[in-house]
Parts: structure tokens; C-alpha cells; sequence
């Protein structure tokens, strides 16, 4: 089978996140059972990398590059909904499974291309779509949690597949010499000015803050600035192995302000026992279940101040919740070849009934 996942985001190595480490997942599951897999992704043009792509386009006088940099092909272009027929020409995709930015004028070009599709809604923030999912009246539909299904349930009357984030623990499992309470992409709506108020109140502490999406300098420099006087608080560039991170990692803290459609660092920090802090915010507390401790983002700072400091302290209750965290990352739901098992049959069931529709 050829897949062709396409959205409005950007892609490796031009930009990194949940949404691009699943995609990756699935793309290389996929190439190990013998199919085709392929990206249709928004290119940013910065760098050396966006500089070639740049060139690329305007030479051969194309919509779109291709380039293989994951190991894959990747079509990249300034607005992908425009390169879809670019995209299909070029790769003849058999299915198309569509995601976040842009996922309607994207579905609907595939759709009038015949491609048969499959729409994974991977968060709530239903402007993103820049359309009605009603549109797509033949795709099929995976979410990845049971908040995300019942939020697209209520607004669109659609129903999903529910499938949380794929994810290799291979990847992320590692012995940990528990050196910090690290947060993981330090933006406002990630709850990092709560993770730097309990910073300021648990100084003897040390708390990691990582990059993940790409910080702009202007923003960089608005972090520097708020964690200087916290001598506790260390801010360390983005990274592809996430095992350095959680590698150091004792308690990781998530007090998301907004709704959270999953929670992807939950579930890969809990692949090495490491219990998360998290918010009472969309999907998070699904991500976090039995391996942490859920607290409303707006319960009191005191709160938040004494559940950190109890686990960075009290080394059995520590240890109850990595043995609960490790062992909720082997539940069910997460095993990657049961994922994959769903996944490639809804897969299946898109590309045979356009199949049966074209017959």
C-alpha cells in the first residue's frame, strides 16, 4: 500500500513536535511491514535545508520539492493544499491520511483527485481545520484520545477511531540519574510561567526547561530573562534523542493551560518510570492516568509547590509512582503493534470502500 500523510504543518528537519515524532512512527512501521510511505508538509525556508528547497522550486519552476532527508520521501511546499496534485502525481498514493493545519482544503483536494482518506485529529483547535470536516463526507477518522473524539463528536457529529499517540519505547526508555523536574517546551499555553512559579518556591530544586518547538530570539531571550534569577533553572536547547532528556529526569512536570488534545511527553517519560505533574486539561490526564498526579491548572500554587516537593523528597512515594508510571506505559492501548494493527485496518477498510464506490 502507498500512504501519503499530508497536513499543513511543517516536517524534520524544519520543524519538530508530537505531531511530526507519531507521523514518523507510523511512516516507519509501515516501510518495515513493505509498504510505501511519504510526507506532504509545509516548508518553512529557513537555513541552509530551506535555502536548497527554495532553489529547488524556483529552478525546476515546481509548487513543490521533494527530498528524502528522514529517509523518506517529503514533499515540501509554501502552501501544501496547493501542492496536492503535485504531491499524487508524484507519488500515487493509494490512501492519504490527513492531520491538523490546513486539513480540510487539503481533504478536499485528495478528494477531488480520488484519493480515499483517513483524517487523524491529533488536537481541538478547530480553526486549524479551515474548513468543515463535513466536507470530507467519505473519509474515515482516527482521534488520539477520548476527549479529541468526543470534542469532534459534539462540534461535527463524526465518529473516530480512538488511537492514542504511536510511540517506540525503544526510544525513550532509559536508566535515569533523576537530576531534575524537567518541562518540556517552555510556552505559556505549556504552562511555563506555573512551572517557573514553583521553581521560584522549591529553590533547592533543579528544574530543566527544553526546547521543543523551534524558539524564535525574540522569545528566547523573554525566557532567559524570566529564568535569570532562578538559579535553579537550566534551559537547554531542542534535541533528537529524547533518551539525554529523560535520561536526567526525575519528576516531569506538564501543567498545560490549555486543552491538551493527548500529552505525548507523558506517555514517553512514563516508558522509563519517570511520574508527571500535569494539569487537569483536555486529553493530559488521560496521558497521565495511574504513572502521576493530576491537579487543576488553577488550583492553588501551595498545591502544586507540595506535590513536587513530596516526590523530589519522599523516595517510597517516588517509587510507587515509577512502578505505576512504567507500568501504565505497558498497558494495552499503547502497545505499538496493536496501534499499528488498528491503524493499518482502518487503512485498509478507506482504500476498499473508495475501491467498492469506483466499481
Amino acid at each position: 500500500m502507498k500512504v501519503l500523510f499530508a497536513g499543513g504543518n511543517g516536517y524534520y528537519p524544519e520543524f519538530n513536535g508530537g505531531v511530526q515524532s507519531s507521523t514518523h512512527h507510523l511512516v516507519t512501521q509501515l516501510r518495515a511491514q513493505g509498504h510505501e510511505a511519504s510526507v506532504l508538509a509545509a516548508l518553512f525556508g529557513d537555513g541552509v535545508f530551506g535555502f536548497k528547497a527554495r532553489a529547488k522550486m524556483k529552478l525546476l519552476r515546481q509548487r513543490a520539492a521533494i527530498d528524502n532527508f528522514p529517509g523518506y520521501p517529503v514533499v515540501r511546499a509554501w502552501f501544501p493544499w496547493e501542492a496536492v496534485g503535485f504531491a499524487v502525481e508524484r507519488l500515487r498514493p493509494q490512501v492519504a491520511v490527513v492531520q491538523c493545519h490546513k486539513s480540510v482544503p487539503i481533504g478536499r483536494a485528495l478528494q477531488s483527485l480520488d484519493v480515499p482518506l483517513v483524517v487523524y485529529l491529533r488536537n481541538v483547535e478547530f480553526h486549524e481545520l479551515a474548513g468543515d470536516l463535513r466536507d470530507l463526507p467519505s473519509a474515515h477518522y482516527i482521534a488520539n484520545s477520548e476527549f479529541t473524539a468526543e470534542a469532534y463528536k459534539k462540534e461535527f457529529g463524526i465518529d473516530a477511531t480512538v488511537i492514542p499517540p504511536t510511540i517506540d519505547p525503544d526510544l525513550y526508555t532509559t536508566q535515569t540519574t533523576a537530576e531534575y523536574v524537567t518541562l518540556i517546551n517552555p510556552y505559556n499555553e505549556k504552562g511555563f510561567e506555573l512551572a517557573m512559579r514553583i521553581a521560584e518556591q522549591c529553590p533547592n530544586i533543579p528544574f530543566l526547561i527544553v526546547e521543543s518547538w523551534k524558539l524564535e530570539a525574540d522569545h528566547r531571550a523573554q525566557i532567559e530573562q524570566t529564568i535569570a534569577p532562578l538559579k535553579n533553572v537550566r534551559l537547554e536547547n531542542r534535541t533528537s534523542d529524547m533518551k539525554t532528556v529523560y535520561g536526567r529526569t526525575k519528576i516531569l512536570l506538564a501543567p498545560s493551560k490549555w486543552e491538551e488534545a493527548w500529552g505525548r511527553v507523558a506517555s514517553e517519560a512514563h516508558c522509563s518510570g519517570i511520574p508527571v505533574v500535569g494539569s487537569r486539561r483536555g486529553g493530559l490526564p488521560e496521558a497521565i492516568g495511574d504513572g502521576g498526579v493530576v491537579l487543576d491548572y488553577d488550583a492553588p500554587l501551595e498545591e502544586w509547590v507540595e506535590v513536587i516537593r513530596r516526590l523530589w523528597n519522599d523516595d517510597r512515594e517516588y517509587q510507587r509512582l515509577s512502578q505505576a508510571a512504567k507500568t501504565f506505559s505497558e498497558r494495552p492501548q499503547l502497545d505499538p503493534e496493536r496501534q499499528f494493527a488498528t491503524f493499518l485496518d482502518i487503512l485498509d477498510r478507506a482504500s476498499s470502500k473508495s475501491t467498492r464506490q469506483a466499481a
